[in-house]
């Protein structure tokens, strides 16, 4: 996460350990590694060392958008998910549905950074964002989110890269 410039771009301090992600396909997320967005279209699967009886946030975004170069738009939100009991995103609370990477083309790599927050105590919010809307994604800051639930040190992280390919157009047109 430091030689991804994570830190300080948009947390402060490294996760304890890695988050699990693997989309379906059996596509895991390696630190750094490049994906496409064809291969993180649907959803993944996310897992990291729980304690029991706790809750959780899974938070989900892309620093560098409309490109690393120029992140006038850090960062955008692609998933948030709060209340998660242990690893189980499932049965959390939803509060922006997962969208896959959507780089425009000719930005190069964008970072897609997921990190995992303990929770203090359960977090009350009515808060939705449907997976096809843009409102509510754009220029979120992380820190915000930390202070706002005080968070805390990010537990877990990983992140992937990726770059314009054919899925981009076609999520795109999914977005209002």
């Amino acid at each position: 996460m430091d030689s991804g410039g994570i830190i300080p771009d948009i947390i402060d301090s490294k996760p304890g350990a890695v988050a699990k992600v693997t989309y379906p396909g059996d596509v895991k997320v390696e630190l750094g590694k490049e994906l496409t967005p064809t291969q993180v279209k649907d959803q993944p699967e996310v897992s990291w060392e729980a304690e029991d009886g706790a809750l959780y946030t899974l938070l989900m975004v892309d620093p560098d958008a409309p490109s690393r170069q120029e992140p006038t738009y850090r960062e955008i939100l692609h998933w948030l998910v709060i209340n998660i009991p242990g690893n189980k995103v499932a049965d959390g609370q939803v509060i922006a549905e997962y969208i896959g990477s959507g780089p425009p083309e000719g930005t190069g790599l964008h970072r897609y950074v997921f990190l995992v927050f303990k929770q203090e105590g359960k977090i009350s919010t009515d808060k939705f964002i449907a997976k096809t809307s843009r409102e509510g994604r754009v220029s979120v800051k992380t820190r915000d989110y930390i202070a706002k639930y005080k968070l805390g040190n990010p537990i877990a992280g990983n992140y992937y890269q990726a770059q314009y390919d054919d899925y981009v157009p076609i999520l795109k047109a999914q977005l209002k």
